[in-house]
């Protein structure tokens, strides 16, 4: 098991551009030796940041491509915010120990398409792909608009913590703790849940050539419903994406996830410090 995660440490290299835009580039053969060596000697605490981004980068892609992220629609741009997101989230602390279960919501997409993804982390595989509505004010077959204000019956954006379940007018739902200051923080006044709903349906769309829209809560099809708010219940991180370009996030720094992801990987391993 050490040997694996060092080695994981050791290979491949991607970087960030920006703290807010992570972009991945080529792979460094200079790096991939020098972190080799590092492995050879036996002198993981040496490893620098480039090599623990490496690692981290690797991990990512891994991911995404054992669960076939791009084939469900899912781009690597999104899920990798949500990635470095998860990271930062779980180093803080208030996540799920037992679970890394990352839920992404990409409300650039059409509410025609599956624009829902659960993600199993530990397994790289995908829970589910489904249908989510957006809210009725945040647009038509397409979310535009985004808020975080009282009946403002719009989605918003952002990192959210899962919380509760409850039985509500909807039937099983599921509260959710908005994580992101003047974006989502109001989440839990203003009721912000998941749900299952009727209109969240591809009958509905095939009727009306959209889906239906809620009061701002990601409403998926009743049929999964109960199954999907399950899984994802108690402290696991969901993220929602949009097309809001003012948008920011402290759970974006991707210097951060690097470092929880490194630190978390070699503590695993039985290595205390890098």
């Amino acid at each position: 098991m050490l040997r694996v995660t060092l080695t994981s440490l050791a290979l491949g290299l991607l970087s960030f551009t920006s703290p807010g835009s992570p972009t991945a580039v080529s792979s460094s053969p200079a790096l991939e030796a020098e972190a080799t060596a590092a492995l050879a000697g036996g002198n993981a605490t040496a490893m620098n940041f480039s090599e623990k981004q490496a690692a981290f980068n690797d991990y990512m892609l891994d991911i995404y491509n054992e669960a076939d992220l791009r084939e469900k629609g899912l781009s690597l741009d999104v899920f990798e915010k949500g990635f470095i997101g998860f990271q930062n989230m779980k180093r803080q602390q208030n996540t799920s120990q037992e679970r890394s279960i990352l839920t992404v919501i990409d409300f650039t997409k059409s509410s025609r398409e599956k624009r829902l993804w659960i993600i199993d982390l530990d397994s790289k595989k995908v829970l589910f792909n489904t249908l989510v509505a957006h809210g009725r004010n945040t647009g038509e077959d397409r979310a535009l608009k985004f808020s975080n204000q009282p009946n403002s019956y719009m989605s918003s954006l952002g990192f959210y913590l899962t919380d509760a379940t409850y039985f509500g007018k909807h039937g099983l739902s599921l509260r959710l703790s908005g994580m992101d200051g003047n974006y989502n923080s109001n989440a839990m006044a203003r009721a912000i849940v998941m749900h299952g709903a009727d209109y969240a349906t591809a009958s509905f769309v095939k009727q009306y050539g959209r889906l239906g829209r809620s009061l701002g809560c990601p409403a998926v099809p009743q049929e999964v419903s109960k199954e999907i708010i399950m899984a994802i219940k108690d402290k696991t991180v969901m993220y929602i994406h949009g097309n809001d370009s003012n948008y920011t996030s402290d759970y974006l720094n991707p210097t951060e996830a690097v470092e929880a992801y490194a630190q978390n990987a070699l503590t695993e391993s039985g290595i205390a410090t890098l």
